[in-house]
């Protein structure tokens, strides 16, 4: 659908019982920036996931590969937030305090935990000396793996960065899965993603619709999984699954906004 198309869909939406918006942040609610830890939601997009996160039978999630840490910080979240997050494609999960006391602490098998983690430790200084002289490439250790960034890597330095640590991983840590994304692999020995995320959102807030907004490949499995009332919405370029596709975070605005305004009515 086209921006003046939207509009019908995000009418029907708002009707539903129970509605869960769940976002991707970076590229999504956020332009793409080249410090991951300076990157903010556009005023815009955070007035509208405000006026959303305060209505009746609405539930507002942040879905994102970022670790949970991280993606408290860059979302501006504070320990009262009524905003859901789904971190590390969903691996990490966070509840507001209204909601949480209702479910029973999860069960962590700690001798796995220890032993991947250390396994992990390994793994990525490893993979650190591998583009520590390629310029603009850089590794961000993550919750449960890592992520190679080439963003500020010339294409061939990207290629050879992306060779070099695909080649170490198959070797080390077959059974990690690896992610895609716009100038960025990651590689993580959870195995969760979007999809599930969306689904044990759905489940634990009782939604009997779901808009879901991204603009990457890692978007894709949650754009995929979702039924035939539910809204996807791909934010720029690339094939998708989504039925609607704005141009921008700034267009995502108008239409969380446009959401907003119909579903308070």
């Amino acid at each position: 659908m086209t921006a003046p198309d939207w509009r019908e869909a995000i009418a029907e939406l708002a009707r539903t019982e129970r509605l869960l918006i769940a976002l991707d942040f970076d590229g999504t609610l956020a332009p793409l920036g080249d410090d991951p830890m300076a990157v903010r939601a556009l005023p815009e997009t955070a007035e509208a996931v405000g006026r959303l996160a305060e209505l009746p039978d609405t539930v507002v999630a942040f879905v994102s590969g970022r670790q949970l840490t991280d993606l408290r910080v860059i979302g501006a979240h504070s320990d009262d937030s009524s905003v859901w997050l789904a971190g590390s494609h969903g691996a990490e999960f966070w509840r507001p305090a209204a909601v949480a006391a209702g479910f029973e602490p999860e069960e962590v098998a700690m001798a796995d935990v220890v032993q991947e983690a250390a396994a992990a430790d390994a793994l990525v200084a490893d993979a650190e000396r591998l583009v520590d002289d390629i310029e603009g490439a850089w590794i961000e250790r993550k919750a449960y793996g890592f992520a190679l960034h080439t963003r500020l890597a010339a294409p061939a330095d990207a290629s050879r960065a992306g060779s070099l640590v695909d080649v170490l991983v198959a070797e080390r840590a077959p059974d990690w899965r690896r992610r895609t994304g716009k100038n960025v692999i990651e590689y993580a020995w959870r195995h969760e993603g979007k999809d599930s995320a969306i689904a044990r959102l759905r489940a634990e807030t009782g939604a009997t619709a779901v808009l879901f907004a991204g603009d990457d490949v890692t978007d894709e499995d949650a754009l995929r999984s979702l039924a035939p009332h539910d809204l996807g919405v791909r934010v720029g370029d690339g094939e998708t699954a989504a039925r609607v596709r704005v141009a921008d975070p700034l267009e995502l605005a108008e239409l969380l906004t446009a959401l907003a305004d119909a579903r308070a009515s």
